[in-house]
């Protein structure tokens, strides 16, 4: 017998030897990695109950090959700083209890709060994309736009005609967009930009012909900023698409918010997407250019919150965890897409039990339906402890905004959910002051005085399929 006759006549036991290591290898690794237990859990359950292909999928998918280094660029001092008395307000009083917030996100974080910055808060793409194309056109040195999703629509063309103009200008213009993001328009918004001279990347692009970069598909780059001359700067959570455009009634609209800064923190702003820049394209962004001296133009004060599956790992989880147990009145939330682990259930359901008022408020309809079954099969977890669940009526609201104690009020581009806490690079805005705070409560007033508040009889009274698919989604939630 030879060997041919050997492999022919034990093949098959060699193929399950190989699975079986294998699955042991991965499962191995997903213990010690994953800090979710649910995700382990899950992880584990595919590799053993799809044999080979559970492996793959976990190599692919389950495990973070990302580690970046920060380049620092900008004038940046870093470190405990003494917390300003008065957070932003003239009855210092007010927030005093905010000061222990703000030491804990500053050790967290590791970035001090900035003082002299005005942020103005821009509805729907009606306002914020006239605002943001008026400032590409008054550029004089540096555009730098960084985005998940820019759509090769007619609001794409615009953004783009934009960015050449200022190219044309003699503008120094730079622009990132997520590759998972450029897939949502065909075809993808890169050529265009290309053609039109525009310097662009795409940020961790894969491909079915590049399998080694399927690695980090599940890695994606959800930050919205556009910084202007180093001086001005809008972020928050709105993408590049005509959905946006209300009062042009699309097939698709989208409500969201973004927000116009100015002042010192928009240093920060820059340096994030210098640092996307860089990593992406190896390409060092630094001068006058780029990073203008800023002086003061406001009175909020704030702090840039990078969250990412890299050395900010982690961040925004904290920072909500920190903001929920210092809240002594009010705690108003607005995401699309709500899926928090049991810490942070745990964390909101002891601020209802202590008194303090929890708004959650959630789009009636969602973009992903799969997403709004799995946050319905843990509505309850916060019902059943005093905190109050919204759904505001259509159009989808892509907003998301917290404000707590009408002084502290987080903007940016993350959910409430496992994509956004430990998979999605993110960018988010801490931002102290009762002026802004008010104004946000007010946006968020506008949204309760159209929502209907869900009760927990209601949820109970959901029939048994129902229940049952939603709590068949809730178990691929740390996925979603």
């Amino acid at each position: 017998m030879d060997w041919l006759d050997l492999l022919n006549r034990f093949w098959p036991h060699l193929a399950a030897g190989c699975d079986l290591f294998a699955a042991a290898l991965a499962s191995g690794h997903a213990l010690l990695n994953k800090r979710d237990v649910r995700a382990a859990t899950l992880w584990i359950g595919i590799i053993w109950f799809l044999p080979l292909l559970g492996t793959v999928l976990y190599l692919v998918l389950g495990v973070n090959r990302i580690r970046r280094r920060a380049i620092q660029l900008g004038v940046h001092a870093t470190g405990d700083r003494p917390v300003p008395v008065d957070l932003g307000d003239s009855e210092p009083e007010c927030a005093r209890h905010l000061a222990a917030l703000a030491r804990v996100v500053g050790r967290v974080v590791g970035e001090p709060l900035i003082a002299g910055n005005r942020i103005e808060p821009l509805v729907n793409g009606d306002a914020a994309f006239p605002a943001m194309l008026a400032a590409i056109d008054g550029a004089k040195t540096s555009v730098s736009l960084v985005t998940y999703i820019f759509d090769n629509d007619a609001c794409g063309r615009q953004f783009v005609a934009a960015l050449q103009r200022a190219k044309a200008r003699g503008v120094a213009v730079r622009v990132l967009v997520d590759a998972a993001g450029t897939r949502y328009s065909f075809p993808s918004i890169m050529h265009r930009l290309k053609h039109a001279g525009v310097t662009s990347a795409m940020f961790l692009p894969s491909s079915i012909f590049a399998p080694w970069r399927a690695t980090t598909i599940n890695l994606r780059n959800h930050r919205k900023v556009l910084v202007v001359d180093g001086r001005m700067a809008f972020t928050g959570g709105m993408n590049i698409r005509q959905g946006n455009l209300l009062q042009e009634q699309p097939a698709s609209p989208v409500q969201d918010l973004q927000f116009r800064v100015s002042g010192p923190v928009v240093t920060r702003l820059q340096e994030a997407f210098a640092n996307d820049w860089a990593f992406t394209t190896n390409e060092v962004l630094n001068g006058e250019k780029w990073f203008p001296e800023l002086k003061e133009a406001g009175d909020v004060i704030a702090r840039v919150i990078l969250d990412g599956p890299d050395g900010d790992f982690d961040k925004l989880r904290w920072t909500l965890l920190a903001a929920v147990a210092e809240a002594q009145t009010a705690i108003q939330i607005v995401t699309p897409y709500f899926l928090p682990d049991q810490e942070v259930v745990a964390a909101l359901n002891l601020a209802a039990l202590r008194g303090v008022r929890v708004d959650i408020i959630l789009p009636a309809k969602n973009n992903l339906a799969v997403v709004h079954w799995a946050s319905r099969a843990m509505w309850w977890q916060v019902l059943e402890r005093g905190c109050h669940v919204w759904l505001t009526p259509p159009p989808f609201d892509h907003s998301k905004l917290v404000v707590v104690d009408d002084h502290w009020v987080l903007l940016g581009s993350a959910n409430w959910d496992a994509r956004s806490l430990r998979l999605n690079f993110e960018l988010n805005v801490e931002a102290y002051g009762h002026a802004l705070a008010g104004a946000m409560k007010q946006i968020i007033q506008q949204k309760l005085a159209q929502a209907r508040e869900v009760s927990l009889a209601e949820l109970n009274g959901r029939s048994t399929v129902g229940k049952l698919r939603d709590a068949i989604a809730r178990l691929f939630s740390p996925f979603l």
